[in-house]
């Protein structure tokens, strides 16, 4: 895997100019021109990625529907995020167009954003989960990147600040358009709920906990084909529970039945549900119930 440690680094593996500060570039999709194909099969780069791709030719399917959010496609990727191009090359003979916006973690650093940026699960979604854009959405978008590329221009003491404010503001527009989405995938969603929870059954009526211990939201997304921060997301869009949740509201769900039907104690509850220490079921059994084990089984006798 190749680790792309600067900007400038990347300019120049991408043919770009020199960026005009060492910390922050926003560039234009069409000047992009990739060059060493085998970096891009496999690689990595220090700093944040924001990028609009524009004039998608190509209807978005949710379901059995097709919706016009197909004007503009944007994706964030994390530092040391892994990531792979197929055919990058291919873009040359592609109209689409766009800005990217690279951000080191050092331009960051004393702001609020240093912290703030991190709390947006975005930067951990999958290309197949990147936002959709109407074309008002999408004005909106362009406008802050034409603000952060005029502003990159000129370079004063008041730059970065400026700079910040727009990225701040990019990242609060691409939330909101993001639970949008959400609510526009609803039916899609909401058979992702009902999958979660299928799956969460099996695994537990199965034994797989067994020998597989407790269920995690990784294998979860692993098997629905999604990253771990959209699944949460979209659970959490459609019911308010993190993926997470999910998980510990099903273990108590069975534990409860358990501890009302067999025999077991609740140590051999515990190793049924996964949980290598029961002092650890214990503990999530009596946070979620307001009981312990012991105490729930007793209102049955």
């Amino acid at each position: 895997m190749h680790l792309i440690n600067s900007i400038s680094e990347n300019h120049r593996l991408l043919s770009l100019p020199e960026p005009l500060h060492p910390l922050v570039s926003v560039v234009r999709v069409g000047d992009i021109k990739f060059t060493d194909e085998l970096i891009w099969e496999r690689f990595a780069m220090n700093f944040y990625c924001i990028s609009l791709k524009k004039n998608i030719n190509a209807k978005t399917k949710y379901g059995q529907q097709y919706y016009d959010y197909d004007k503009g496609l944007m994706t964030f990727v994390a530092p040391k995020q892994v990531l792979s191009l197929d055919s990058p090359f291919a873009d040359a003979l592609s109209p689409s167009s766009g800005y990217a916006l690279f951000v080191h973690p050092d331009f960051l650093y004393k702001h609020p954003l240093a912290t703030t940026i991190k709390g947006y699960g975005f930067f951990s979604y999958k290309v197949n989960e990147a936002l959709h854009l109407s074309e008002k959405e999408e004005k909106n978008i362009v406008e802050i990147f034409q603000k952060i590329e005029e502003e990159y221009q000129h370079i004063d003491r008041h730059t970065q600040d400026i700079i910040l404010s727009q990225i701040d503001l990019l990242l609060n527009y691409s939330n909101r358009f993001y639970e949008r989405q959400f609510i526009t995938r609803k039916a899609v969603n909401h058979d992702i709920l009902t999958r979660v929870e299928t799956l969460l059954n099996e695994y537990l009526d199965n034994k797989s906990s067994l020998e597989k211990g407790l269920p995690s939201v990784e294998a979860l997304a692993d098997q629905l084909h999604l990253s771990p921060h959209y699944l949460s997301d979209v659970l959490r869009s459609l019911t308010g529970q993190s993926a997470q949740q999910h998980i510990q509201e099903k273990l108590i769900e069975k534990a409860k039945e358990y501890l009302s039907v067999t025999n077991f104690s609740v140590a051999e509850i515990a190793y049924q549900l996964g949980f290598e220490h029961p002092q650890s079921f214990n503990k999530l059994f009596k946070k979620k119930m307001n009981v312990s084990p012991l105490e729930f089984r007793q209102t049955f006798n």
